[in-house]
Order: C-alpha cells, then structure tokens, then sequence
C-alpha cells in the first residue's frame, strides 16, 4: 500500500524547483490569494522553524513578527499557490528545529548569520 502512494505522489504531483533552506533561514514566500475573481501576489518573510514530512507532504513553518505578536504558517512545499522563495539570509543554527526561537525576544531572538558559500 505504501508504495502505491509513493508511486501516486511522485507520477501525479508536480514537483517545483526551490531554493534549498533550512532552519534559520530568513526567506520570502511569495504566494497567490484569490478574493473572489480578483488575484493578488502576498508575501511572507519570515525565519524558518522547521521542515518536516518527505516528498510531496513535505511542510515548513516560517514564524515572523507583527509588531509585538508573533505570526506562524505552515506551507506545504508543493502548493500551487507559491510563486517563488527568496532566500534573505542563511542563519546558522545547530538544530533542525529551533522551537526555543518562540520565547526568545529582543537581541536574543537574533540568528548568527552563517558563512556558507
């Protein structure tokens, strides 16, 4: 039965080229809203949580600030809506999923820039 799905997903589902990123990253998601017949182009920025599933149910979390709140959203990594990912800043970061990043505020919440190539 598993192969059955893994078959399904990877013949039918289409796959998008992205930008490799990981946890720590600050990227820019660009995706379409539709309101009612109209269309329009929203962006995202934000720092990425973590990336979880494989293949096609892959999901990452991307958490930024609205003034003093902050704002989560899960992104599946083939969703027809996404136009494109910017990668701002690469962060270095030692785990795959940086949930202690929610309780940090002010200088603290700050992620060394990493020196990838």
């Amino acid at each position: 039965m598993e192969s059955l799905i893994k078959y399904v997903q990877d013949e039918f589902v289409t796959k998008k080229d992205l930008p490799e990123f990981s946890a720590g990253d600050t990227i820019t998601v660009y995706y379409e809203i539709k309101e009612g017949q109209k269309t329009r182009t929203q962006f995202f920025r934000g720092v990425v949580i973590q990336k979880r599933g494989t293949g096609s149910s892959q999901t990452f979390t991307i958490r930024k600030m609205s003034g003093t709140v902050g704002v989560e959203r899960i992104f599946p990594v083939n969703l027809p809506a996404i136009q494109k990912i910017e990668i701002n800043k690469r962060g270095s970061v030692r785990r795959a999923r940086i949930f202690y990043f929610r309780e940090l505020t002010g200088k603290k919440a700050r992620i060394k820039e990493a020196k990838r190539a």
